[in-house]
């Protein structure tokens, strides 16, 4: 009889110690599912991407261009990456990781998704804080020093006001949201993802910012609690050259 529960890989990091386990539950399939965590805390599982989906498909479809270069904060199981190589344009996708583990569980092909990251060399996993690599005198890309991108999606922290780790707050300031947009290209696209429904604070610190700002609840089915659950996506603009 197969196992119902394995852990792949557990590793200390600066965050605590990360793991990785594979699990099937019966009652809801013969698909494995695979979780991460960080110490006792659930960051992710496979059976709920449909809003890490929804972060590239709204964001690549709000970015003008017909060859895009984008950045996606935050590999995870490899979701919004996988979704942003769907769309053709996509002509470079750098995708930053702060933890090593992560990055080498997609190397050596650990989860569900990374064959096809792997294989496609359009993307590239970049070992680096995103928030420190916001700043533009360090940049996203080491081999492009002040590179200027057509879209950055985001997904590291659980919200604007809960964070993977208390040092992400200062991003959340519209000194740093606007540094991070200087790497944009004129008109490009900023799109993050929240376990919240919409923060008013937020999205008013990114109107501060962002020529135009929007969100949209994604709705999922949560089959443990067996109701609809949601999260939220900003998609913001940055200013065109003639604003």
């Amino acid at each position: 009889m197969a196992r119902l529960f394995a852990e792949l890989d557990s590793q200390p990091t600066a965050l605590g110690e990360i793991s990785l386990r594979r699990r099937k539950i019966p009652t809801l399939g013969e698909e494995d599912i695979y979780e991460v965590k960080l110490g006792d805390e659930f960051l992710m599982s496979s059976l709920f991407v449909d809003a890490e989906v929804a972060l590239a498909d709204l964001g690549l479809a709000a970015t003008e261009g017909g060859q895009l270069n984008v950045v996606v904060g935050g590999l995870g199981l490899g979701y919004t990456a996988q979704a942003a190589l769907n769309d053709p344009r996509i002509q470079q996708l750098l995708v930053v990781e702060i933890l090593e583990p992560i990055i080498n569980w997609h190397k050596n092909e650990l989860v569900p998704v990374a064959k096809s990251l792997n294989s496609d060399p359009r993307c590239r996993y970049v070992l680096g804080s995103f928030f420190a690599m916001a700043q533009p005198d360090i940049g996203f890309d080491p081999s492009a020093p002040g590179a200027l991108f057509d879209a950055i999606l985001l997904d590291i922290d659980h919200s604007p006001s809960e964070f993977l780790n208390s040092d992400n707050a200062g991003f959340y300031t519209r000194a740093n949201l606007s540094a991070m947009a200087q790497q944009l290209k004129p008109g490009g696209v900023f799109a993050m993802w929240s376990q919240r429904p919409a923060s008013v604070a937020f999205t008013e610190l990114l109107q501060s910012v962002f020529a135009q700002v929007d969100s949209q609840l994604v709705s999922f089915y949560n089959p443990f609690a067996q109701v609809e659950a949601s999260n939220t996506v900003y998609v913001a603009h940055n200013h065109k050259a003639d604003c």
